[in-house]
C-alpha cells in the first residue's frame, strides 16, 4: 500500500522526538503528506514533565502550539509538505477524528513504557483508537526501549 497521506501523533516530549524523526524518514521516503498533532489533556507527559497542570490551559495551549510548530519546521526544512494541529481532548478520539478528516492513510504514534504516554497507548483507550482508524497504524519505539523499561 502506498501511504499519501500520514498523521503522526507526538506529545511534545524530547522522548517523543524519535515519532519525529522516524515519521520524517518515512514521509520524506514516500513522498507523503504529513499532518502533526499534539493532543492536550490533563494528563499529557510532556505537560507535566514541563509542570503545565491542568489549571494552567492557556501555558498547555502555548506549549504544544510552539512544539507543534517547531516540528513543522522540522519538517519542511527537510522538504517534507506538513501541516500541524493541536487538540484538546481524550488522545484516541482526537487522533482518530483528525485521522478520518484527512483521509490518512497511515497513524503513527511513539511509545515509551511506563510513561503518561503509554498510558493512554494501553487498553482500553488503544482498542479504542484501533477500533477507530480505519487505517493502518505504526507504533513507533526508540533501539533499547526494552531493555529500559526492564530496569
Amino acid at each position: 500500500m502506498a501511504y499519501r497521506t500520514i498523521l503522526l501523533a507526538y506529545d511534545g516530549s524530547s522522548d517523543g522526538r524519535h515519532v519525529l524523526l522516524e515519521g520524517a524518514d518515512l514521509a520524506k521516503g514516500l513522498g507523503a503528506k504529513t499532518h502533526l498533532l499534539a493532543v492536550i489533556t490533563g494528563k499529557t507527559g510532556a505537560a507535566m514533565a514541563q509542570s503545565l497542570t491542568a489549571a494552567n490551559p492557556m501555558e498547555q495551549t502555548q506549549f504544544f502550539n510552539s512544539t507543534i510548530d517547531d516540528g513543522v519546521k522540522f519538517f519542511k526544512s527537510r522538504g517534507i509538505e506538513v501541516e500541524g494541529h493541536v487538540a484538546r481532548g481524550e488522545p484516541a478520539e482526537e487522533i482518530a477524528s483528525l485521522a478520518k478528516q484527512i483521509t490518512a492513510d497511515l497513524v503513527v504514534v511513539g511509545h515509551r513504557p511506563h510513561s503518561a504516554l503509554s498510558r493512554w497507548w494501553s487498553t482500553p483507550t488503544c482498542v479504542s483508537l484501533l477500533d477507530q482508524l480505519d487505517c493502518s497504524v505504526l507504533v513507533s519505539r526508540q533501539e533499547g526501549e526494552t531493555a529500559r523499561a526492564g530496569s
